[in-house]
């Protein structure tokens, strides 16, 4: 079984590419509005809400049990991609490392395709591969399309 491993998903949304990229990108504080019963708090530990660099410390209930991450924030506007790299927090304690790669693509005015990677390396064979995390951006990406189409 290998320690290093690539898992990814696509969520079709109907909502504009600029507007799901911004809440990623500079507008986290509104996530726990989306999805109060996946995501509990998000603050800014190092840096600003928009800052390419930020860290920022996110509070979440993942199958039902309350997690911690904090996570260094790398963004490309151009590429409207974000990339989450885990610091610190309840992952850290199955894998060396792990990575959250979110990208949004235009398909028209009003829809999108988010493509979703996570790239991780456990710490033994021992741990099953994050497939419940997947699950929760999946579909903490559906509550924040909501959120936005409430809007």
């Amino acid at each position: 079984m290998a320690l290093t491993g690539k898992l990814e998903a696509d969520v079709e949304v109907k909502a504009s590419a600029d507007k799901l990229f911004s809440i990623v990108r500079k507008e986290n504080h509104q996530i726990p509005n989306a999805a109060s019963d996946k995501v509990h708090s998000v603050e800014v530990h190092e840096g600003d809400w928009e800052a390419h660099g930020s860290v920022k410390l996110w509070k979440y209930s993942v199958e039902g049990k309350v997690e911690i991450l904090k996570e260094k924030v790398l963004v490309d506007d151009a590429n409207k991609t974000v990339t989450l790299i885990a610091l610190e927090g309840h992952v850290m304690e199955e894998f060396k490392s792990y990575k959250i790669v979110y990208s949004v693509t235009p398909k028209s005015d009003q829809s999108s395709l988010v493509k979703i990677t996570l790239e991780y390396e456990k710490l033994n064979e021992n741990i099953p591969d994050p497939n419940r995390y997947l699950q929760f951006i999946v579909n903490l990406t559906k509550d924040v399309e909501a959120h936005v189409l409430k809007a």
